[in-house]
């Protein structure tokens, strides 16, 4: 009987040992591309390190107004030149911004001034201040034409912003935060603290109609609007997660972690999807599955403190500010294409 011998360790063909050679060469993976947010543009801002706060949009003008916090200025980026063309100082502690297209006007809110101030859109002269302690975030709803303000004491203000006379100030059940107005009917939905809570606000009557509670996350920041759908989406940080409340009875509907710090969520009703931006670092892409059930698809690393932004439904661009740090350069603007 013929013997036959067997090499312990068999030699390797040519091709496995070119693909070895080759993905040595290679190195670590590139990591793909996004497939929900394309970065379309990067354009350079002005300021010191530290945070920026709220933006608000004119389209048909091209322009992005932002609140640069820690530069205590009011800065306009011309978004088809990609440049900021100028900046406003003197708006100390600024948080929240608005646009009145009709008017072409423009309301700040000023925390440490305690000021909401309009300004003309042509020239950016300062038209008015009104006295507001502790003025944050701004709004504007084209249905009554009112600009609403959150303000210490625990209260939320609406201005005409045509004669900026006070038309009310509604009492809230705990400090404000993030607020959001329904354009399809009379509603507001605004964050309070300390109890987390949603209030639902009558924008006819500007009265509360109603206070829901929120029990699975606290610390709810930003706040984001389903009006087809009759769902709140809550940005909440402790523990961080977006919490889906029905719009008219309040009840917690579903849930879905995202990064930390999150300051500012957006829903894409043309694609289903809500984009929150987390201070940890990241734009959290979530989609909805199902009825009510939601999943983070997507995790899209900006910059650390980059918790602001804006999401504008006519165009699909999501802007996203990266602040300035003192160890690098900036800040700068990042714009996103929502895809496909």
């Amino acid at each position: 009987m013929s013997q036959v011998t067997l090499s312990a360790t068999p030699p390797r063909t040519g091709w496995i040992a070119g693909l070895l050679t080759a993905l040595a060469a290679a190195g670590p993976a590139a990591a793909a591309e996004p497939t929900t947010l394309e970065l379309t543009r990067t354009i350079p801002l002005q300021g010191v390190a530290g945070r920026y706060d709220h933006l608000a949009v004119d389209g048909p003008g091209g322009r992005l107004f932002i609140a640069n916090l820690s530069n205590n200025s009011f800065d306009v980026v011309d978004l088809k030149a990609g440049k900021l063309i100028t900046q406003i100082p003197g708006q100390k502690k600024i948080q929240g911004v608005a646009y009145v297209p009709d008017l072409d006007r423009i309301f700040v809110g000023n925390g440490a001034d305690g000021v909401c101030n309009a300004f003309d859109g042509r020239d950016y002269r300062l038209l008015h201040s009104a006295k507001l302690d502790d003025a944050d975030n701004v709004r504007y709803d084209p249905r009554t034409r009112q600009v609403y303000v959150i303000h210490a004491d625990k209260a939320l203000t609406a201005i005409d912003p045509r004669t900026f006379a006070v038309k009310a100030t509604i009492k809230l059940p705990g400090a404000p935060e993030g607020f959001q107005i329904d354009p399809t009917r009379p509603r507001l939905y605004i964050n309070t603290l300390r109890p987390a809570q949603v209030s639902a606000i009558d924008t006819e009557k500007n009265e509360a109609v109603g206070t829901y509670s929120l029990t699975l996350a606290d610390a709810n920041y930003p706040l984001t609007l389903d009006p087809a759908g009759r769902r709140v989406f809550v940005g909440c940080r402790k523990p961080s997660m977006i919490v889906a409340l029905d719009a008219d009875t309040g009840k917690e509907v579903t849930s879905v972690p995202i990064p930390g710090d999150t300051d500012d969520l957006f829903f894409d009703a043309k694609r289903n999807r809500l984009y929150a931006v987390c201070g940890e670092g990241f734009v959290a892409v979530a989609e909805r599955k199902g009825a009510d059930r939601l999943e983070v698809v997507e995790k899209i690393p900006t910059a650390r403190l980059a918790r602001t932004g804006l999401f504008d439904a006519q165009s699909g661009r999501l802007y996203v500010v990266l602040p300035r740090r003192s160890d690098r350069e900036g800040p700068t603007l990042r714009v996103y294409q929502a895809k496909p």
